[in-house]
């Protein structure tokens, strides 16, 4: 997110427990694309993610400083050195993004697991998510980790039921990641239709 008005109003009548802002130039919702004032981000009441694609070391650290970031979510291909080495400079809670589709082989997943605080596993693309697009949700049945994981990749308002379902045979499914079929435009959320599936999901809708 990014857009002020939008962001306190999300808040107040939705409160989700992470906002996140994508430090990704090619995407269309990218934070830096006008002028910001870090002390409205710093202030916020909320725990801040920070979506990096491949970014520098030094890049991250800034925006970590910047924006009081909470949270970094790696969405690109970083490697266990680059975690390792992230990790060594600062405390910050680190979500690594694993992009799924038919096949998934968790010996690769399961290099990260000591080193990240939380999976997000998104639909595979050609680019780095926001795609809109699901993945078989049905291969995470056989997720053998004990790390948490979020899910992504295409939720809508539609899909409370089956992620409901999921979280039953899955425990480690811990929250959702939802992102362009809650939004009206690129980085402006659709309020009423954030709150009403935050609750739904929880499972005390009204």
């Amino acid at each position: 997110m990014r857009d002020t008005d939008n962001i306190l109003e999300l808040i107040e009548k939705a409160s989700p427990d992470l906002m996140g802002m994508i430090f990704y130039a090619g995407s269309p919702r990218f934070v830096e694309k006008e002028k910001i004032d870090y002390g409205f981000y710093k202030a916020l009441p909320i725990k801040k993610v920070g979506i990096f694609v491949n970014a520098d070391l030094e890049y991250i650290l800034q925006k970590i400083d910047n924006f009081a970031l909470d949270v970094v979510q790696l969405h690109g291909d970083e490697s266990v050195e680059f975690i390792t080495q992230l990790k060594s400079v600062s405390s910050i809670k680190i979500i690594k993004v694993i992009r799924l589709d038919k096949l998934v082989d968790w010996q690769e997943v399961k290099v990260f697991e000591e080193l990240v605080d939380l999976f997000l596993f998104d639909t595979k693309t050609e680019k780095f998510g926001g795609s809109g697009i699901k993945f078989d949700w049905s291969v995470l049945e056989s997720y053998p980790l004990r790390k948490g994981f979020l899910l992504s990749g295409g939720v809508d308002e539609k899909s409370c039921d089956t992620i409901q379902a999921l979280a039953i045979k899955i425990p480690q499914l811990v929250g959702v990641d939802i992102n362009s079929k809650f939004e009206l435009q690129a980085g402006v959320k659709e309020i009423e239709k954030v709150r009403k599936f935050v609750e739904e999901v929880r499972g005390y809708s009204s």
